[in-house]
């Protein structure tokens, strides 16, 4: 009952959310409890609809972006049955190896295995070299098309209190950050609250 009374006061003032939201996990977080992946995901849908619900304007959250870092980007995941089962709460976009799937209904959701930006970053420009770009035509815009990932998460949070890792080092780069000392399965809805709080009481300026 408290706890359910501490959720509803930290929801009374937020008005404001990320449309896109992008979570950095470790493998091993994700092996700990595979199952935590449909409670962050419910949690968001959650709050997102109490938030629209305030105001019928606000878009909510549109996009959920999971980035799995791994030691063994090339072995296929135990967990993998538990994203599949995903299928019925999201369309989910899976990249993993040389991999790239999508099923399912419902808010997007990107995961990511093991993707490095560099390595992405690197690809796009190999690929511009193989389509024969000119020097000259090289611009930031024509980069962003050869990317593999077009998301621009508005928010960033990164689990487990250990440093980032380099996944969307490009298009995250006006995104707010927010670290959370806890792992990843132990992240409760109010914690996501909380983060979302933070979020709205920033005042971004998009590298001004």
């Amino acid at each position: 009952m408290i706890y359910q009374f501490y959720e509803w006061h930290l929801l009374r003032n937020l008005d404001s959310i990320p449309q896109v939201i992008c979570f950095m996990i470790s493998d091993a977080e994700m092996e700990n409890d595979p199952k935590h992946i449909r409670h962050i995901i419910s949690w968001c849908l959650e709050i997102s609809e109490k938030v629209r619900r305030k105001d019928p304007q606000n878009i909510g959250i549109s996009e959920i972006i999971i980035h799995i870092s791994t030691q063994r980007p090339y072995t296929k995941p135990q967990y993998l049955s538990y994203i599949y089962e995903l299928s019925d709460l999201a369309t989910v976009h899976l990249h993993y190896d040389d991999t790239s799937e999508t099923f399912g209904t419902g808010i997007s959701v990107t995961i990511a295995i093991g993707k490095s930006g560099r390595e992405e970053i690197s690809d796009a420009i190999q690929s511009m070299a193989d389509n024969n770009v000119a020097p000259e035509d090289v611009t930031t815009d024509v980069l962003e098309k050869y990317l593999t990932f077009s998301h621009t998460p508005d928010c960033v949070i990164k689990t487990g209190g250990a440093h980032l890792v380099d996944f969307l080092i490009w298009q995250s780069v006006y995104s707010e950050l927010f670290f959370l000392d806890l792992n990843w399965e132990k992240i409760r809805k109010i914690d996501l609250i909380r983060a979302f709080r933070d979020y709205q009481s920033r005042n971004r300026r998009f590298g001004a």
